[in-house]
């Protein structure tokens, strides 16, 4: 059974296969003709879908919601709302104003969406709970603390760094409240997904933030669940802080070499997932790619402490049957060996044009992103630059690109760009998976002023 699988697995113990989980997400509204606002509004239709996405997937474990703005919007943040992409915040409260929520805006089952999620979860656990592990996702301390403060967090960091460890342990008492509920609704694990720990340094994690999270899981342990650290983002240099602070299992996404993280997570018996890359091969390939890169990666690595799913929250419009290879892949290797053994993986990049950056008359900042509507840590990369860009115009224009467009991906695989979000000026990498502080971002545009 599935869900055993993933149990043994997260206790560490030697198993026969593979254990599978497709971070299906918003996803699931397309196995059904609903849009992403529909799944994440409506419970009976986040029902009926996540119940067909049980069948179709096969999945040993299955996320019933990923929307990082749920408490986020408790917390008094405005969402903007899309069909194919989860929300994505509009307004951040505590912009402006250094402060601490009260106690008493800590959630509550009655609070913003949770009594729709509670009530799906409830159900959905009825339904296939006793085959399919069940993982309910929040909002990491640090992204929703980001969420709350907005950019500033990031100069808080350096000039304030005690405020900043203050807020976190406040996200993580929020963290800890959602975390009580989804376990009373049947919840089996706990992932707490938070893609902006890619975006700071170990030392950064360790002063202001890991308190935070190890009061996360510590607590969720102490309830007898399991729990993950979901990161997205090149947290290479992050995944050893990320172990010390005790989750049972830490997740990655295509940035990272899976090989050289499973080393790390290894010698803190921690269980590690990914990574199989979202847009290029999940959204954009073929059913041969999908298999090729899940056979790929399982052949790369020990499978002791593995679980294989998507880098991340699946794109919306992931082709049904490239999802339904990569289930295929995990669960019967041998077979889907002989299906693609002469198979190889074209690339053509050659239409794709590099600016001729030393003869444009404004310095150009240029942001690769995955999406900045879905993915936080690309969120807050182009905030850095929208928000300052009053003092920043006269200077340069910016451009963004998306990972999940042809065109766009053609163009992060010409200019050598290896991590997403990084962020170039005039064709230079200046900063990979770190979002700049508003100073270091201007002083960044006229040195590169300078020597135009």
């Amino acid at each position: 059974m599935g869900k055993e699988l993933i149990f043994q697995t997260l206790r560490h113990e030697k198993v026969d296969e593979i254990p599978w989980v497709p971070f299906a997400g918003v996803h699931v509204g397309k196995l059904k003709g609903y849009t992403a606002e529909q799944v994440l509004r409506d419970e009976d239709k986040l029902v009926e879908c996540l119940i067909e996405a049980n069948k179709l997937y096969t999945p040993d474990g299955l996320p019933v919601i990923f929307d990082l703005q749920v408490e986020a919007e408790i917390l008094g943040c405005e969402l903007m709302w899309a069909e194919n992409n989860p929300p994505s915040v509009k307004s951040h409260p505590l912009s402006g104003e250094k402060s601490i929520p009260c106690n008493c805006k800590i959630p509550t089952p009655e609070s913003g969406r949770l009594p729709m999620i509670l009530s799906a979860m409830r159900r959905v656990k009825e339904a296939i709970g006793e085959e399919t592990a069940l993982y309910g996702l929040i909002c990491g301390p640090f992204t929703l603390a980001s969420h709350l403060r907005g950019t500033d967090i990031f100069m808080d960091m350096v000039s304030d760094p005690g405020y900043v460890k203050e807020l976190v342990n406040y996200c993580a008492q929020v963290s800890i409240a959602v975390s009580q509920m989804y376990i009373d609704a049947g919840m089996d694990v706990i992932a707490v997904v938070d893609p902006l720990v890619s975006q700071v340094s170990p030392k950064h994690i360790e002063k202001m933030l890991s308190e935070g999270f190890s009061a996360v899981f510590d607590y969720v342990r102490s309830k007898g669940v399991f729990s993950s650290f979901f990161v997205c983002g090149n947290a290479t240099k992050q995944i050893e802080v990320m172990c010390k602070t005790g989750p049972d299992s830490v997740s990655v996404d295509e940035n990272v070499n899976l090989a050289a993280a499973k080393e790390v997570t290894d010698k803190y018996n921690i269980t590690i997932g990914g990574n199989i890359p979202l847009t290029t091969t999940m959204l954009h390939g073929t059913q041969e790619d999908n298999m090729k890169g899940v056979i790929d990666l399982i052949d790369s690595l020990d499978h002791f402490n593995l679980i294989v799913s998507p880098g991340c929250d699946m794109p919306y419009d992931t082709p049904i049957e490239n999802t339904i290879a990569c289930a295929q892949a995990v669960k019967h290797p041998e077979s889907t060996r002989k299906l693609i053994e002469n198979y190889e993986v074209v690339i053509d990049d050659s239409d794709v044009e590099i600016p001729d950056y030393a003869n444009l008359d404004k310095v150009l900042i240029e942001c690769f992103l995955l999406d900045p509507e879905q993915c936080a840590a690309c969120t807050y990369m182009l905030a850095s630059v929208e928000d300052n860009w009053d003092e920043l115009k006269d200077m340069a224009d910016y451009r963004v690109y998306k990972y999940f467009i042809k065109e766009d991906i053609a163009r992060t695989r010409k200019m050598g760009i290896a991590n997403l979000p990084t962020m170039c000026i005039n064709g230079e990498q200046k900063y990979i998976s770190i979002i700049p502080s508003k100073e270091e971002l201007i002083e960044a545009v006229k040195e590169a002023q300078a020597k135009k």
